[in-house]
């Protein structure tokens, strides 16, 4: 009999493998959106299906996700497949499947690292340190509650009241709360974290769903393990707003101000 992980982000993301090579999944309520499940912990447990298979090569360089359509409360079935192998990296196909139908799809590259020269382009921002922000309360959604979030500034608008501040940029520290450990499938959730730049932009509350999201991963096993338990600072901005679609982009670093990740996804919106 298989221990029953402790942390509600490892409930979430647990798949137990079937006999004909796929994964069985479930749905967790402690991760509920307004609409089925977040979407960040959709793409977790995808990359999941790929951290787990015994094939696997190397450690995450990119996931894309798309989401097709809204998964329902209950068991999914998740698919992983290697479609290319080369010496130092794979390219993967996968799948969450409801009832035989898809309701994401995207592709994982992993990678064996090897050391090289490196460096960052992208500065960290200089901030307050975590412990000097104030933690902000979260109610909602179920999946809020699962994180802490301490914005340092854009967090949301004092009054939903449609007005348009000129920028949609935020900065925040968070974390998972309880604190966890990182790894790929937790930095994947947390680059999911922010709320949908429109609402911040223009302070209205307008239906959206996120449609395509893509993170890069910069950080190694090595350097996710350094960065333990600790806060990410992570920062989100929108690149333009066209014809009930738009962008936008995240970094999150970790307090020592490593890049850890770089994200970017479309959302849809309507008015």
């Amino acid at each position: 009999m298989q221990d029953t992980p402790s942390h509600a982000f490892d409930r979430a993301i647990a798949l137990q493998p079937q006999p004909d090579g796929h994964w069985l999944g479930h749905t967790s309520p402690e991760y509920a959106n307004m609409v089925g499940p977040f979407g960040g912990i959709m793409a977790a447990q995808a990359l999941n299906a790929v951290l787990q298979h015994p094939q696997r090569l190397g450690e995450p360089t990119s996931l894309t996700v798309n989401f097709c359509a809204a998964m329902a409360d209950g068991a999914f079935v998740a698919l992983a497949r290697p479609v290319k192998t080369n010496r130092s990296t794979q390219h993967w196909l996968v799948e969450l499947q409801q009832q035989g139908e898809t309701v994401l799809m995207g592709t994982v590259f992993t990678a064996l690292r090897r050391d090289t020269w490196g460096g960052d382009e992208l500065a960290c921002p200089v901030v307050p340190v975590p412990a000097e922000v104030a933690a902000t309360p979260r109610h909602g959604v179920a999946w809020l509650s699962r994180y802490e979030m301490r914005f340092i500034d854009g967090g949301f608008p004092a009054a939903w009241d449609g007005s348009d501040s000129g920028s949609s940029l935020t900065r925040l520290w968070l974390r998972d709360q309880p604190p966890r450990p990182l790894d790929p499938a937790s930095l994947t959730a947390l680059a999911d974290c922010f709320f949908p730049r429109i609402w911040r932009r223009r302070a209205n509350r307008v239906p959206i769903g996120t449609v395509s999201m893509t993170v890069y991963y910069h950080a190694d096993a090595a350097l996710l393990q350094r960065t333990g338990t600790g806060y990410l600072l992570g920062q989100a901005v929108a690149q333009a707003y066209r014809k009930g679609y738009f962008d936008q982009s995240a970094q999150l670093w970790n307090e020592a101000g490593d890049l850890l990740a770089t994200t970017h996804q479309v959302v849809y919106y309507r008015e």
